[in-house]
């Protein structure tokens, strides 16, 4: 038996408590080494869930459906604070500019990454669900915006907005080709899915905006608040993930809806401080539980060239997008940079993706992805996670320069000792959010 094994046969076989009190510890410790080593929090987070999990001591074990539902619940909750928090008059006003970006961020990915496919090749089926798997992101890189106070500036904001878009249009074109790879292509499929989700999106944008500042209204104590809120959130992402759209893509709509009714409310802080401080970390850890450092080595030994054209189609692709938009709408270079770093990371809901895709069969037996496809995005996800936040904590602090608000500029002089984006990048002060795609 190796060391490993026999730290592993000892974790496993502790309490809950004490791997609960462990979980807690990582999540106190890992801002303090962050500042020391110099990397973003949420980068550290991910490294520690790789340590702590399945591929490393093993701490939880292969089933863990309460920390897999915190990192839900941290993932729900990520989005409806970017919801939350921003500016909706900017917001209305740049709701062009969040189609156009939207549009090309979804769009040169999911192409370059066809191309590759192809040119490997991948037949037209495996190629587009490739493509679709580079079309969305997530937004890592969100809590490092978040605590520079950027989430009300224009560049930021229209990133938000573009990030459900991708997630939306990415999740419609796997769709379509999974039941065509299954069954053949079907127009009716495509029809109901895109039906459903023009019913969705102003169901929840005006009606819940209704509805859900009318029960707000109604309660009386700050801890009814609290809990309605938290209603909302699951409300929403449950009705998402019934028309196949991720819950995330239900939950920044919620935030949205209930925007002007839960500004300045003391529950909507005190529900973004236990959100940033224990669920959001969570939802970090846990997606760290799915690198496998092994596979990761691999797959750039064994199938390197894969990797490298799958990995920049991506860069480029999102480099492409945040470049024509960027100077399209007069951005500066260090917002257009920004806004690539935020929508490089390819984390749970691109491997969830890859994962359905691979155990997809057609009715010969084959397919859908193959296992050298598969670890590739494994090491996609790994470069990624880690990439973007990196270049986030070092593009978006440039951003600072081409002009902020005196509460900024207070807010960023108070931090400036603790290395912006670096620091407790998940937990930001109050009325500030951090954002599978």
């Amino acid at each position: 038996m190796t060391a490993l094994d026999f730290i592993r046969s000892d974790a496993l076989g502790l309490p809950s408590l004490a791997k609960f009190a462990i979980a807690l510890a990582v999540i106190l410790s890992v801002p303090r080494l962050s500042r020391r080593i110099r990397l973003p929090t949420v980068v550290v987070l991910l490294l520690s869930g790789v340590v702590l999990g399945p591929h490393g001591v093993d701490l939880i074990g292969e089933h863990r459906p309460v920390a897999d539902f915190f990192a839900d619940l941290g993932k729900l909750l990520l989005m409806f604070f970017a919801g939350l928090e921003i500016d909706l008059t900017r917001f209305k006003q740049a709701r062009q500019r969040t189609l156009v970006f939207g549009l090309l961020t979804t769009a040169l990915p999911l192409f370059l990454g066809t191309a590759v496919g192809l040119l490997l090749g991948y037949g037209t089926l495996g190629a587009i669900v490739l493509g679709s798997l580079l079309a969305s992101h997530t937004l890592l890189g969100g809590p490092i915006v978040a605590r520079l106070a950027l989430v009300r500036q224009e560049p930021i904001t229209v990133t938000y907005g573009a990030t459900v878009m991708s997630d939306t249009l990415s999740l419609l074109v796997f769709a379509v080709c999974l039941a065509s790879f299954k069954s053949g292509f079907s127009l009716s499929i495509l029809v109901i899915q895109t039906v459903e989700i023009a019913i969705f999106v102003p169901l929840i944008l005006f009606g819940l905006s209704r509805a859900g500042t009318y029960v707000l209204a109604k309660q009386d104590h700050e801890d009814e608040y609290f809990i309605a809120m938290l209603l909302i959130v699951a409300i929403t992402g449950m009705l998402a993930q019934s028309i196949n759209l991720p819950g995330i893509v239900g939950a920044f709509l919620a935030g949205l809806a209930i925007n002007v009714a839960a500004h300045a409310k003391p529950a909507k802080e005190k529900l973004e401080f236990i959100g940033n401080s224990f669920f959001i970390p969570i939802f970090f850890i846990v997606t760290g539980f799915l690198i496998d450092p092994p596979a990761f080595l691999s797959s750039i030994l064994d199938n390197g060239g894969l990797v490298v054209s799958i990995v920049g189609a991506l860069f480029i692709g999102k480099w492409l997008a945040a470049e024509f938009a960027g100077r399209m709408f007069g951005y500066s270079a260090a917002a257009r940079h920004t806004i690539w770093s935020l929508t490089l990371p390819q984390v749970a809901a691109t491997l969830a993706a890859t994962l359905v895709a691979y155990d997809t069969l057609d009715p010969a037996g084959h397919r859908l992805v193959d296992e050298r496809l598969l670890n590739a995005v494994l090491v996609l996800m790994l470069t990624t996670a880690i990439a973007g936040p990196v270049l986030t904590a070092r593009f978006a602090p440039l951003m600072l320069k081409d002009g902020i608000t005196p509460d900024q500029s207070a807010r960023i002089a108070e931090q400036a000792s603790a290395a912006p984006g670096t620091a407790r990048d998940p937990a930001p002060a109050a009325n500030t959010s951090p954002t599978n795609g």
